[in-house]
């Protein structure tokens, strides 16, 4: 059998068995077909299977043309956040909780990934966030995000003073919790639960939400994904601060610090089997009402 993929990952979720499980059964799957498998670190040293090579994430990326990733969507972001980079199409395998980017099941991946594997799937690009940390005009930090980056303090309910900056342009001045600057994939996750707008995919935008404003008059904002956001964080902040990208990597902020955030340059490529629709996983996972005739 042929296969539209000449060299595949597996990417999992160490130290889970029910991911472990998964993994293996993809391997004897794939074996199948006239496929190079490379298998992510980690989760090899509690795999013991044959004819595999054994890499780290950053050499996946760079060898790999499609990455399956077994696990939840904390998995699959902290693997795209390094696979996007090298232009590596991503496709998830279910083994967390609501699984937003992860379409297939662990009982019933068969027909779906050799439909994918036979080249009969659809490709989409999700746009993700560069994030910097400035002080005094230098850079001290940056990282990427999936889903969404935050400024915020290390005190629960701490409220922190910023001015934002788009495009150069004055838009608030600001006292509250912090502020959630989310990417349409993220717009179902942590900005979703703040009160912010769930944004389809195809959007080339972000949001912007505050986290508990001290004004009644502040909303979320929705921006052009090629905006370049500037927060100015206010010298007299007392707290510690914080950016954090998609609650895994942590940015330190002192108070007097710019932070910027804009489009990251290279999208997240993922790869759905056929008939993926984006309004069903809503429904799916939001529990909407089907249709009443």
């Amino acid at each position: 059998m042929n296969s539209s993929f000449k060299t595949i990952g597996l990417i999992g979720k160490p130290n889970h068995q029910g991911a472990n499980h998964t993994l293996v059964s993809l391997y004897h799957f794939l074996r199948k077909y006239p496929i190079r498998i490379l298998l992510e670190e980690q989760v090899a040293a509690t795999l013991d299977l044959p004819d595999v090579d054994v890499v780290d994430l950053v050499d996946l990326g760079k060898q790999a043309d499609l990455a399956i990733v077994v696990g939840g969507d904390g998995n699959m972001l902290g693997a795209a956040r390094v696979l996007a980079r090298f232009g590596v199409a991503v496709l998830g395998v279910n083994r967390g909780n609501l699984g937003f980017l992860t379409d297939l099941s662990p009982e019933s991946f068969q027909q779906p990934l050799a439909q994918v594997l036979a080249g009969q799937f659809v490709t989409e690009k999700r746009n993700l966030l560069e994030i910097e940390v400035l002080r005094h005009q230098t850079i001290k930090s940056s990282n990427c995000a999936v889903n969404e980056a935050v400024l915020h303090a290390d005190k629960v309910a701490h409220m922190i003073e910023f001015e934002a900056y788009i495009n150069g342009e004055f838009v608030f001045s600001q006292r509250s919790d912090g502020l959630i600057f989310s990417t349409p994939t993220g717009s179902t996750a942590y900005s979703l639960s703040g009160g912010g707008p769930i944004l389809t995919p195809d959007l080339d935008a972000m949001s912007m939400v505050p986290m508990f404003p001290h004004t009644l008059s502040s909303r979320p904002l929705v921006v052009s994904g090629t905006s370049e956001i500037l927060l100015k964080v206010a010298p007299r902040n007392d707290a510690h601060l914080q950016v954090s990208c998609d609650s895994h990597v942590i940015l330190a902020v002192m108070p007097g610090d710019d932070i910027v955030i804009r489009k990251h340059p290279k999208p997240l490529i993922l790869v759905h089997p056929p008939g993926y629709s984006y309004f069903h996983v809503l429904r799916n996972k939001l529990g909407w009402g089907a249709k009443l005739y």
